[in-house]
């Protein structure tokens, strides 16, 4: 009898255990996902940049991007999206090709996924924002 109190003990030890930490992990999450919403992306001039290829990447857990931007003649000819961390966020992968188009950041996220959208625009603009190529 009292073994099987040892183990229901420890069993209720390690579910409690694993509740407080997913709770924290949540809490994590969401206060990087506000923080991602209201900060602001900043359109970059095209005319300063150099022709070749820039590198970038942002982090807001559990959302990440990594981009290559290519540019050629003060344009931006290519956006390759080489990683998107995005649980449901897939749809906003048409964020590169918006932006090739518009030459500019300033494009709408994706309804529905407004955190990988602006994810990937912030991993545009650290590439484009970034001192070598």
């Amino acid at each position: 009898m009292k073994r099987k109190r040892t183990i229901l003990l420890t069993v209720l030890i390690v579910v409690i255990g694993a509740v407080i930490a997913a709770m924290g992990l949540m809490s994590y999450a969401e206060r990087n996902l506000e923080r991602l919403v209201s900060s602001t992306i900043t359109d970059v001039d095209l005319a300063k940049l150099e022709d070749g290829v820039y590198m970038g990447s942002y982090k807001a857990f559990p959302v990440s991007a990594e981009v290559r931007v290519t540019i050629e003649g003060q344009r931006i000819t290519g956006i390759e999206l080489l990683e998107h961390n995005n649980g449901k966020g897939a749809p906003a992968e048409v964020i590169p090709d918006r932006v090739v188009e518009a030459q500019s950041l300033d494009v709408d996220a994706v309804s529905g996924a407004t955190y990988s959208s602006k994810v990937i625009l912030k991993a545009i603009e650290n590439a484009l924002s970034s001192t070598g190529n």
